[in-house]
């Protein structure tokens, strides 16, 4: 079975940057100890001041559909969700074929 990758972009309504990432960062932690998660990562680009990127590592796309259903998660995602500058847009869906281990 292969792993499962998201790339995601969410951009936040101007100021709002950083509350959409702090809102992030604290769902890393909650599904950090869903089954089958192995990265959660946030990041941005220095060069732009309004989007989150996320990118996650799930064993299958299951544990990744299934990571939605941790305690607190619909909550945050409650919270991140007035924060957007419109729907957030599909991921990036993609099967990891190899590469090295951090």
């Amino acid at each position: 079975m292969n792993q499962y990758l998201l790339n995601g972009k969410l951009t936040a309504k101007p100021g709002h940057q950083e509350a959409l990432a702090a809102i992030l960062f604290q769902a890393s932690k909650l599904v950090a100890t869903a089954k089958g998660c192995r990265l959660y990562v946030i990041g941005k680009d220095k060069a732009d001041s309004h989007s989150v990127y996320v990118t996650e590592i799930w064993d299958s796309k299951e544990d990744h559909d299934n990571s939605l259903k941790v305690e607190g998660v619909r909550e945050l995602i409650t919270q991140a969700m007035p924060l957007l500058d419109g729907p957030p847009a599909k991921g990036q869906e993609l099967e990891i074929i190899g590469g090295t281990e951090i």
